[in-house]
């Protein structure tokens, strides 16, 4: 049940309007970024790189959404850097410069980083993991709050690429198949498991529907969707596709593993109904 009103045990806000800082502005003070930040030093953006198709395919992270959650960050005076990872087909520096979002990045004085290349690294374990024991991280990922900038598309493996899809992202290896091979599903659990984003931000600005994340096609939806419960948020996300979110398997999982609500979501901004639409499923 999607509960609009304020007493329900978990928030997601869901701010309609065009490209630009002000929905993303709006979703987070509906939100209350800086309640969720409080005791925070240093912020990781972690955007989705996949490739280095640029915003308007609906492939990538708008730069335009980093910039407004930068300049919300700014008033609190944290140290922010904008995140990604080398992917098996991806180098993560080349798409920080073809997507725009180095130069604007450069901009706003935040350093863009691959963590690839981030030698100090920290061994979490995984408790009670669906496949992994443990992972390995760099110790800036560990010592930091993160906020995960994700894209509202479909997926030909794991069904939506949402907020928690998104921080798979956060280990460095660059040939990332290993983890595949154990199920991508279940390593999406487990890295949720250890590593909870203190915010998710997804980029509906321009969505993906069809054969995501990368060669679907682009749906203009205008709209910014936020919140502190990954699960709940993603939720949200796959509803506002037209996507049962109880069949997409790591975010059932996810709220079985209790890290998040499925169900009894409270809404804030604009109605779900408001800005719905059936994205056409991924297929194989």
């Amino acid at each position: 049940m999607l509960l609009e009103n304020f007493d329900a045990m978990s928030k997601v806000t869901i701010v309609k309007g065009v490209r630009g800082h002000e929905p993303v502005f709006k979703a987070l003070d509906l939100i209350n970024y800086k309640n969720c930040l409080k005791g925070v030093d240093r912020v990781l953006i972690k955007v989705n790189f996949i490739t280095v198709k640029t915003w308007e395919t609906g492939a990538t992270t708008d730069p335009i959404v980093v910039e407004a959650i930068i300049k919300k960050l700014k008033e609190l005076a944290l140290e922010v850097f904008v995140v990604e990872s080398d992917a098996t087909m991806t180098n993560a520096d080349k798409a920080f410069e073809i997507t725009g979002m180095r130069e604007m990045c450069d901009r706003n004085d935040v350093e863009c980083i691959n963590l690839r290349y981030v030698k100090e690294r920290v061994t979490i374990f995984v408790p009670d993991g669906e496949t992994l024991e443990k992972i390995t991280i760099p110790r800036i990922v560990h010592d930091s709050a993160i906020i995960s900038a994700a894209k509202l598309k479909t997926h030909m493996s794991t069904g939506v690429t949402l907020g928690m899809k998104n921080m798979f992202g956060l280990l460095p290896d660059k040939f990332k198949s290993k983890y595949h091979m154990r199920g991508i599903s279940k390593v999406i659990v487990d890295i949720n498991s250890v590593l909870k984003p203190s915010l998710t931000v997804i980029d509906g600005f321009i969505g993906m529907e069809g054969r995501g994340p990368v060669n679907g096609k682009p749906v203009q939806m205008d709209v910014i969707i936020a919140g502190d419960d990954p699960v709940a948020t993603d939720s949200i996300g796959c509803r506002a596709m037209g996507i049962n979110p109880h069949e997409i398997i790591h975010i059932r999982r996810a709220y079985e593993k209790a890290l998040g609500n499925i169900n009894n979501i409270g809404v804030i901004g604009s109605r779900l109904e408001d800005i719905q639409r059936v994205f056409k499923k991924w297929s194989l």
